[in-house]
Order: C-alpha cells, then structure tokens, then sequence
C-alpha cells in the first residue's frame, strides 16, 4: 500500500502513468517508453521489465482461452473452425489488450520497491 502522498504502483501502472507522480504518460508508443516523465522529469532509465509480462499474459491468456474453448467443446461440439474463429481472435485481442498494462505494473512496482539488477561484490 502506497503512504501518504505517494501514488500507488498498480494505479500508475494500469493507467499507464509515470510510477512517480501518476500524472505523466509512461508510453510514447504502442510499447516504447518514454526517456522520461513530462510532468516530473522522472528518468524511465530504470524500466527494465524483461520478459515478465509477456509471461504472465501467455499464463492468465492461456488459461481462459483454453479453459473457454473446453467448456465451449464440452456443451455444443461445434465443428473445429468454429473454435478458430472464437478463440485465436480472442486471444490476440486479450494478449494485445493487457500488454502495455501489465509492463506498466512491472515497471510501477520496480520504481516503488527500489529494484535493481543484481550485482556481485
């Protein structure tokens, strides 16, 4: 939970906001960062969210895809190109929908918790 005065990480990152202030935008692209915050000047220098979210939405994506297209096979027994029709255009469009969130919340939560690559002394 974010203190007083501070924004919270998974507000600014579903908004898409800087982590810092919640006020300026974190993208200048589909997924391009910013160099940094118009409001705050803060530096995106930092951001670094890997692989992560794109693990997490094959996962959650995955999930209700396949769980969707299950219960789908299970009651009707549609024909086959039936599923394709539903469920890769349902696919796509979640994966594509929840990307640019979710790198946000990475991204928000890595500023909020200080995290840095690791380092050997």
């Amino acid at each position: 939970m974010a203190a007083q005065g501070q924004v919270s990480p998974w507000v600014a990152g579903l908004l898409c906001r800087c982590p810092r202030c919640g006020k300026g935008p974190l993208y200048q692209g589909f997924l391009a960062l910013r160099d940094r915050c118009p409001e705050c000047g803060l530096n995106y220098g930092f951001a670094d969210s890997g692989d992560g979210p794109a693990v997490f939405i094959m996962l959650i994506v995955g999930f209700i895809v396949t769980g969707g297209a299950l219960i789908v096979e299970i009651l009707y027994e549609p024909p086959y190109w039936v599923h394709a029709v539903i469920w890769i255009p349902l696919a796509i469009v979640l994966s594509l929908v929840t990307l640019r969130p979710l790198k946000a919340v990475m991204i928000a939560l890595q500023y909020a918790n200080k995290a840095s690559e690791g380092r050997l002394q």
